[in-house]
C-alpha cells in the first residue's frame, strides 16, 4: 500500500462529482462535520459504555467516549504525519498532513454500530438466533445473511449505518470520504471468515461496497481458500483484506481510552480506592517520573482525590499516546505491506505494556465483574431478546394482525415491509440495534403492557 492512494477525498455515491468539490473546508473536514451534527451520533450520549448510565455521578456513556477517543486520534495521526513528513519530503503536497482528521473522524464513528445495551445487546442479537427463538431462520435464509446475523458485530453496523442506503436516502448513505469509511473497518472480512472470535468488518450486503473502496485505495485481498468459506457440504462467499494503515491508530486511540478511563470512573463510583486507581495509574511510568507526578500534584496544591487521579490520567493517555505513535513508526512497513499483526497497544514498551496489562486485568476482576455492570447486562439482555423476539416474529409473519401492529411503529428508513425475508431481518436489526437504552426499555415496557401513553 501506499499514502498517495491510501488517500482519497473521492465520496461514496458522488464519484461523479468528484473533480467538481471546492470548498474552504477540507472533505475530511467535511465528513467530520456531518457525523457530529447527525442524529445517531447525538444517540449515544443514552447508550451504555460499561457502566448504567448516570445518577448522581456522571461516567462515561458512548457519546463521551468517542469524543475522548477523537480528541485521542486526532493528536494520533497529526504526530504519525509529523513524522512520516520528517522522513520523505514527497508527501508535503499531498493528503497525508490530514490524517489527523481522518483518524479523528473514523474515531467520531467507531461505536456508532453499537446496539443499545454494550456488548451485552451485542451478545443479544447474536443469542437470539443461535440459541434463542430465531434459530429455526437459518433454513429460510443465506448462509452468508445466517454468518452476518450469528456474528453481529458493532463494527460492521458501524460500516452499513454509514454506508447503507436506507428508503428515502440517496446513494452512498451518508456519503463519507472513502479514507474515512476504510478508516473505520477494524475487522475487514466477512462474516464467513469470521472464526470463533466472532469479529468482522461489513455485512453480506456492504461487502460490494468495501470491495470497491478497498480497490480504489489499493488496500491487498488477502487469500482465504480463493474468496469461500467451506461449512458442511455448502460453500459460503466471503472476502478478507489487509487494514487500512489508519485502522491502527483508530484502534490504539480507542484502546488507550476506554482502559484508561475504565479505571477513572471506576474511582468515581468507589469501586476502585485512591490507592489502587493511583497505584495502577503511576505504574506506567519509572519511580523518577512517578516521584515528579506526586511532587507536582502538592506544588499545585490538589487535594481532591478525584482531582489527583484526573491528572494521573492525564499523564497516563500523554505517555500511551507517544508509545503508539512510536510503534507505528517502527512497523510502518509492515503495516504498508498488510502483514503487521496484532495491534499497536501489543507493541509498546515493556513497562506500559505490563502496566497496561495490570489494568486490563483489574478492570475485569473488579469492573467488568461489579454488580452495576452485570445488573446492565442481565437487564439489558432481557430487553434486547425480548424486543429481537417480538418484531422479527413479526416480520416472519407478516400478515398477523399484531404483526402489522408491531411493524407500524418503524421508522420509514427501514424496509420491513420489504417481500425479502432476509431484508425484513435486517431491518428490524436495523432499528433495534439504532435504539438508545432507554427507548428500548420504552418499547419493552410498552409491547409488555407494562406501560401506557399518557392520553
Amino acid at each position: 500500500m501506499n499514502w498517495k492512494q491510501l488517500l482519497t477525498n473521492k465520496r461514496l455515491g458522488q464519484e461523479h462529482r468528484h473533480n467538481e468539490r471546492h470548498d474552504d473546508r477540507t472533505e475530511f473536514k467535511r465528513d467530520y462535520d456531518r457525523l457530529i451534527f447527525s442524529a445517531p451520533f447525538r444517540r449515544l450520549q443514552n447508550k451504555t459504555q460499561v457502566f448504567p448510565l448516570p445518577g448522581s455521578i456522571f461516567v462515561h456513556n458512548r457519546l463521551t467516549h468517542s469524543l475522548e477517543v477523537a480528541s485521542v486520534g486526532m493528536s494520533l495521526g497529526n504526530d504519525v504525519a509529523r513524522q512520516i513528513l520528517a522522513k520523505n519530503n514527497d508527501f508535503i503536497d499531498t493528503m497525508l498532513p490530514e490524517i489527523g482528521t481522518i483518524v479523528s473522524t473514523a474515531c467520531l464513528a467507531h461505536d456508532m454500530g453499537n446496539p443499545p445495551f454494550g456488548h451485552s445487546g451485542e451478545k443479544a442479537i447474536q443469542a437470539f438466533f443461535t440459541e434463542g427463538k430465531g434459530a429455526h431462520l437459518q433454513e429460510r435464509v443465506s448462509p452468508e445473511t445466517w454468518a452476518d446475523i450469528t456474528h453481529f458485530e458493532g463494527n460492521a453496523n458501524a460500516f452499513r449505518l454509514l454506508a447503507h442506503r436506507y428508503k428515502g436516502r440517496r446513494e452512498g448513505g451518508f456519503v463519507m470520504t472513502y479514507t474515512t469509511l476504510a478508516s473505520i473497518v477494524k475487522y475487514p472480512i466477512s462474516s464467513t471468515f469470521a472464526g470463533k472470535k466472532g469479529k468482522f468488518g461489513f455485512f453480506k450486503e456492504e461487502l460490494p461496497i468495501y470491495r470497491k473502496i478497498a480497490s480504489e485505495l489499493g488496500i491487498p485481498q488477502l487469500q482465504v481458500n480463493n474468496g469461500t468459506a467451506t461449512g458442511g457440504s455448502m460453500t459460503v462467499e466471503g472476502a478478507a483484506y489487509a487494514r487500512h494503515p489508519l485502522v491502527y491508530l483508530v484502534e490504539a486511540a480507542d484502546d488507550i481510552c476506554y482502559e484508561v478511563m475504565d479505571i477513572e470512573d471506576a474511582h468515581k463510583l468507589k469501586i476502585l480506592s485512591f490507592e489502587e486507581t493511583s497505584e495502577l495509574l503511576l505504574g506506567f511510568f519509572d519511580s523518577n517520573t512517578q516521584a515528579r507526578i506526586r511532587q507536582r500534584i502538592i506544588d499545585e496544591g490538589i487535594t481532591d482525590d478525584n482531582e489527583k487521579v484526573v491528572y494521573m490520567r492525564a499523564r497516563v493517555i500523554g505517555l500511551l499516546e507517544k508509545c503508539c505513535v512510536d510503534a507505528f513508526m517502527a512497523n510502518e512497513k509492515e503495516i504498508m505491506e498488510g502483514s503487521f499483526k496484532g495491534s499497536l497497544i501489543d507493541e509498546i514498551a515493556k513497562k506500559q505494556r505490563l502496566a497496561y496489562g495490570k489494568c486490563t486485568e483489574t478492570s475485569r476482576s473488579r469492573i467488568y465483574n461489579s454488580k452495576p455492570v452485570l445488573d446492565v447486562e442481565l437487564s439489558g439482555f432481557k430487553i434486547m431478546d425480548t424486543l429481537m423476539g417480538a418484531f422479527i416474529e413479526a416480520v416472519t409473519y407478516p400478515d398477523r394482525f399484531y404483526s402489522r401492529q408491531l411493524t407500524g411503529r418503524v421508522g420509514s428508513q427501514y424496509d420491513i415491509n420489504s417481500l425479502d425475508l432476509e431484508t425484513r431481518i435486517m431491518a428490524v436489526i436495523d432499528y433495534i440495534s439504532g435504539m438508545t437504552d432507554v427507548y428500548a426499555l420504552e418499547i419493552y415496557q410498552k409491547i409488555n403492557g407494562i406501560s401506557l401513553p399518557i392520553v
